[in-house]
């Protein structure tokens, strides 16, 4: 009998080279599985397409120094992947000023060799917004 259960599993290296892009704001490689119809949720924003996630990040985080540690990774039926991490950030004018934010990706793939994502769900914080905003 089989479950709807999601498992732990190792994290995959294109998840981590996903988390160092947004990182870096160096989107290569590590956007390599969002396609041209991949839709993402961060939080009420909802965005369509590689182009317009890279804008995003880029437009939140350019302003930061932000790590995103991944702590978690689960597994679950449909290609279904979730994520639990911590981000580590501060205002670049401000960097001794430093927040962590727990963050939780939920993402679901629409092939799984090589990974393409269909639509990934992100929700952030609770944030110390006037800290890095």
């Amino acid at each position: 009998m089989s479950t709807n259960t999601a498992h732990p599993a190792n994290i995959p290296p294109w998840i981590l080279k996903f988390m160092d892009a947004i990182d870096t704001l160096s989107f290569d490689e590590g956007f390599a599985p969002l396609t041209d119809d991949t839709e993402m949720y961060f939080g009420t924003t909802h965005l369509h397409g590689v182009e317009a996630i890279k804008a995003f990040f880029v437009k939140i985080d350019e302003p930061l120094h932000i790590t995103h540690e991944v702590l978690e990774f689960w597994t679950a039926p449909n290609g279904v992947r979730l994520l639990r991490g911590e981000a580590t950030m501060s205002k670049k004018s401000e960097p001794g000023r430093v927040v962590h934010a727990p963050f939780t990706h939920i993402f679901y793939l629409a092939d799984e060799n090589p990974p393409r994502i269909r639509e990934l769900r992100i929700t952030a914080g609770p944030l110390e917004t006037h800290a890095v905003m």
